[in-house]
């Protein structure tokens, strides 16, 4: 935004009003009607402007006199990447896929630093999910969030891209990976073509996952991959499944609890537990019943 545009902006109350309210709650007028234009377009180019300048604006405020330096800045994220997610990808595409899938996750994950985050709030389309990658980063640092509801959130993706928060290298829960999680929604976000991956009758999307159990999948990826990492052996699996699920819980309405625990202990005694997590996870009229082994 031009000097003169953001005078502009500042001086006209109901364009000053909507950037406070939009600042304070992620939430924008669908009419764009304190903007002045004749023009829907015009109205809808300049409020999109004012907001994400605004949104940037307050972010840098925010961060003034934080520490920055002392923040766990990631090197090879590429090959962290990778090394995170390589064992969900190849437990559940055929190898012909893995080499593709791979490139895309490698290239998708992105961690959102002091150095990319005003490019990160400037290049993401939507508002509302600047706003939350706003408060994500914010939160990251120990900077104060811009609303009182704002989520605290340390992962979102957006169809093929991850944002991850620098939280994640504080994580201490034995079970929790934000990077494998936020890269299986990726999976049921992304249609096969635009992956790379080659046309096939009747599946539209990289994986077949139903609707109302993205969650569910998403947090059986995250333990089980936590859970493979560490194990040294099958029964090692099934005991780290097991204590995982004497201590799962989680404050999304859309997940049950000890369902994820189910599944990551049926995951975990069988050869390629990714293909349980997928089964369990898929349409119902294709849902695998629950086999648990002793």
């Amino acid at each position: 935004m031009t000097t003169a545009r953001r005078l502009q902006a500042a001086t006209i109350p109901a364009v000053a009003a909507e950037i406070e309210r939009y600042l304070s709650t992620g939430d924008t007028g669908a009419s764009r009607s304190a903007w002045r234009s004749e023009s829907f377009m015009e109205r809808a180019r300049q409020a999109h402007d004012d907001l994400r300048d605004a949104l940037i604006a307050e972010v840098r405020g925010r961060s003034a006199g934080v520490a920055l330096s002392d923040l766990p800045i990631p090197g090879d994220t590429v090959a962290l990447t990778r090394r995170k997610t390589e064992p969900m990808v190849r437990g559940l595409f055929p190898r012909a896929e893995q080499a593709t899938v791979l490139a895309l996750v490698e290239r998708s994950v992105v961690f959102v630093t002091p150095d990319n985050i005003d490019a990160v709030l400037r290049k993401e389309p939507w508002d509302g999910s600047a706003w939350d990658l706003a408060n994500l980063y914010l939160g990251s640092i120990g900077a104060e969030p811009l609303g009182r509801d704002a989520a605290g959130i340390v992962g979102l993706s957006q169809e093929a891209i991850c944002y991850v928060s620098l939280a994640y290298f504080d994580q201490e829960d034995a079970f929790a990976d934000f990077v494998v999680h936020e890269v299986a929604h990726i999976f049921h976000n992304c249609q096969r073509e635009a992956a790379g991956l080659p046309f096939r009758r009747g599946r539209e999307w990289m994986l077949d996952v139903e609707y109302s159990r993205r969650e569910t999948f998403a947090y059986s990826c995250e333990a089980f991959a936590r859970i493979v990492e560490q194990a040294a052996s099958a029964a090692d699996r099934v005991a780290l499944a097991r204590e995982f699920g004497e201590g799962f819980e989680v404050g999304d309405e859309r997940v049950a609890a000890a369902e994820v625990a189910e599944i990551v202990l049926e995951a975990a005694g069988r050869q390629n537990g990714w293909q349980v997590i997928l089964g369990r996870c898929g349409p119902a009229r294709r849902r695998q019943r629950p086999r648990l082994e002793a």
